[in-house]
């Protein structure tokens, strides 16, 4: 299994849903529509490409693009081929909702709660979406870049001990 037979099988079954792909570090990471993750990852546990295990979900926040600025990675492995892919999506803050793939993938509830806790995506059709680290009555997401990096109300540090 090659990059270029993994990226051409997704690329004739869903056209309209790739929208770029690139190999960092070798490794096939494909930009796919929101709407079509789902379907395009069914396809992918389904079908003889074998993609049966789900390694991790995780949310990223890029503030300084609004029209991407909420992005979910999905890492799938296919471990009889020993074959790891990298799918991203992205929305704009104000449609911040995905599928959720707990149908597909059992492990997924646990990843999608903390996607949820951290950065606030909400995914449709989750059994239990709900903060799974942090406090509930946390009020806030605290992975999102828009919170200041350091406690201003601390006076027991020197920001020289962080190399600043």
């Amino acid at each position: 299994m090659t990059n270029e037979f993994v990226l051409e099988a997704i690329t004739r079954e869903f056209p309209e849903s790739v929208i770029s792909s690139s190999e960092p570090y070798g490794m096939l990471t494909i930009e796919i529509k929101k709407d079509d993750i789902k379907k395009v990852i069914h396809y992918l546990k389904d079908s003889t490409l074998e993609f049966n295990f789900l390694t991790d979900i995780c949310g990223i926040h890029y503030p300084e693009t609004p029209e991407k600025e909420i992005g979910v990675v999905y890492h799938l492995h296919n471990l009889m081929a020993n074959f790891r892919l990298r799918l991203k999506i992205f929305m704009t803050r104000e449609n911040i909702e995905v599928d959720s793939l707990v149908e597909l993938y059992a492990g997924a509830n646990w990843m999608e709660r903390e996607t949820y806790d951290f950065y606030g995506i909400k995914f449709k059709g989750h059994p239990d979406l709900r903060p799974i680290l942090n406090m509930e009555d946390l009020g806030y997401h605290p992975m999102l870049k828009e919170y200041r990096l350091e406690d201003g109300t601390r006076t027991d540090k020197n920001d020289s001990m962080f190399g600043r």
